[in-house]
């Protein structure tokens, strides 16, 4: 490191974590209602502010998979991953305006609780069963092993790898266990911390950039050399490989596939992240509608700017490296490992700011931690523990089965990750989320927008979709360019590199979503033309207020802007 953690910084990271933690004390002081009740526990009812909300769902989505991955991905491809945050305003927009109407006006608590609403018992514990695995051994360990490993490089000291795993554990399981008003506006701390350091690490990338090219201490003049130096990296659609494109280029078309995807994975991975996921869509479950759509749309707002933060860094680090001033650590395969891009420039900042680029670090780790934990109690709790096993607990039992949940999930993840059981650091934490989450996105966006807005999808046809669509993903994934070839009239698979073909992944989510669709339709019209458990929808609830309307419509003047600066 170009200087060590000294006391400045050490009083930065202090002030931080006992900040939160005092903050979150206070919350839970103030409404000790949350030891009895379960509404107030699991979903802060009617006690979340918009601004709450909003910094919620962004503090639980940014952690240190998207510091690592995402810089990590701005070293390789560059402004192209942004497709990923900018997709996603969008689709919180649906989400405000279509989603969660239905949500709230059918009173749900839980993901599974819709399934079974609108389906049947078995799609509902078989979709909680199956995202309690996910959860534990996907999200808690890969945050866990790369949250660890992130801090462990920034201070220097590797060794102390499992300590910070257990702290960053601790932590959040202190946060969680105050119910979801503690995790709430704590989070809204955390999201400042984030920003904040975000943009302090932004900041000197650019400058550094700035000055590497004799244009002084400015931001904006290393924004303007990196765009220069690297045209290549300001591109947010890369075009079909060819018989002779270059290896490196084709690899970059893998990871986002040009316009391709925008008809395909992009929406897939966003809506299922965004509008069917317990630890997202939980945080706005307990307001009113208004409120509601507004902590939404300020989540999208949050999240045109996560670039700036996550990404931009990581193209600053190549055009450094590019020009001889930063070597970042070498791969197993002897090239550089693109994943340390946002740890290298970190080496840079100067005391002070190293503390406080590790308290965002930290911020962004302890609240997706917290966020997922409390998801997994939420669900645990009420879609199974009261469901099927102990129906007649009251309130109060009910919370303290929810805090041991928390308890017994972090534990697991802390021993699964000890040794790296599940091989996280060998497949690379950001890929290890996606390839798993990304098997059964298709089939469950199938499920939840059918079920959401045709009455006449019937139970059958949803679960034949969960299982339709994780069999089409692996399908399109591992099989088809062995069976069908490598060119077809519905896809194009690829030379990964290592002697194989592949389809990028993008695309095999959209092909299995849209045979998912086509199987689901198919087997409702052969049922029966009335679902009793179909949900009335009325037009009127789709009706946003002009306020609403008008973060509607600049959110996408923003991204409007955005895509014709750097198509």
């Amino acid at each position: 490191m170009k200087n060590a953690f000294n006391t400045l910084d050490l009083a930065v990271f202090l002030f931080y974590l006992i900040g939160v933690s005092a903050y979150g004390f206070y919350v839970y002081k103030r409404k000790q209602k949350a030891q009895m009740d379960t509404k107030d526990y699991f979903l802060a009812e009617g006690s979340l502010t918009w601004w709450a909300i909003g910094a919620s769902m962004i503090a639980s989505n940014i952690s240190a998979e998207q510091f690592i991955g995402m810089s990590g991905n701005g070293f390789q491809v560059g402004i192209a991953v942004a497709a990923y945050e900018w997709v996603a305003a969008i689709v919180l927009i649906i989400v405000a305006v279509f989603f969660m109407p239905i949500y709230l006006k059918q009173k749900i608590y839980t993901m599974p609780q819709f399934l079974e609403q609108r389906y049947n018992a078995a799609l509902s514990l078989i979709m909680s069963i199956f995202w309690l695995f996910l959860y534990v051994l996907v999200n808690l360990t890969s945050i866990l092993y790369l949250g660890a490993l992130a801090i462990s490089n920034l201070i220097g000291g590797g060794e102390s790898f499992h300590l910070i795993m257990v702290a960053l554990a601790v932590f959040a399981l202190i946060i969680t266990l105050g119910g979801m008003k503690v995790v709430g506006y704590t989070d809204v701390i955390q999201v400042t911390v984030l920003i904040i350091g975000g943009l302090a690490t932004t900041y000197l990338a650019l400058t550094l950039v700035s000055e590497k090219f004799g244009l002084g201490h400015d931001a904006l003049a290393g924004f303007n050399a990196m765009m220069h130096d690297a045209g290549d990296h300001f591109h947010m659609v890369f075009e079909k490989p060819t018989a002779t494109t270059p290896q490196v280029d084709i690899n970059k078309y893998l990871m986002v596939p040009g316009i391709a995807m925008y008809a395909a994975g992009q929406w897939i991975v966003n809506l299922n992240y965004w509008g069917c996921n317990q630890y997202i869509t939980q945080r706005a479950l307990g307001a009113d509608l208004k409120t509601a759509r507004t902590g939404i749309l300020f989540a999208g707002f949050l999240k045109l700017l996560m670039p700036v933060i996550v990404m931009l860094p990581g193209i600053a680090a190549y055009v450094l490296h590019k020009n001889g001033s930063l070597q970042p650590e070498m791969s197993s395969t002897g090239a550089f490992n693109a994943d340390n891009a946002y740890s290298a420039i970190l080496t840079f900042l100067p005391n002070g700011l190293k503390g406080l680029s590790l308290a965002a670090l930290t911020a962004a780790i302890v609240a997706s931690l917290a966020g997922k934990a409390n998801s997994i109690s939420t669900i645990f709790t009420l879609d199974i523990y009261k469901r099927y096993l102990h129906p007649e607990s009251d309130e109060k039992k009910l919370v303290w089965v929810g805090r041991l949940t928390v308890f017994a999930a972090m534990l697991m993840a802390i021993l699964l990750t000890w040794k790296d059981l599940l091989g996280i650091g060998g497949e690379g934490g950001f890929t290890y989320i996606q390839k798993y989450t990304g098997y059964i996105s298709p089939g469950i966006v199938a499920v939840f927008i059918l079920g959401l807005f045709w009455k006449r999808t019937t139970a059958q046809a949803g679960i034949a979709g969960i299982l339709s669509g994780f069999v089409l993903s692996v399908f399109f994934s591992k099989f088809a360019p062995l069976l069908f070839g490598h060119e077809t009239w519905f896809y194009t698979a690829f030379p990964n590199g290592n002697g194989e073909f592949e389809i990028p992944f993008l695309i095999c989510m959209g092909l299995s979503f849209a045979f998912t669709f086509v199987l689901m339709v198919g087997m409702s019209l052969a049922g029966p033309s009335t679902n009793p458990k179909a949900i009335p929808v009325d037009a009127r609830l789709f009706k946003v207020s002009p306020g609403t309307l008008a973060m509607i419509v600049i959110t996408l003047l923003i991204i409007m802007a955005l895509y014709v600066k750097f198509w």
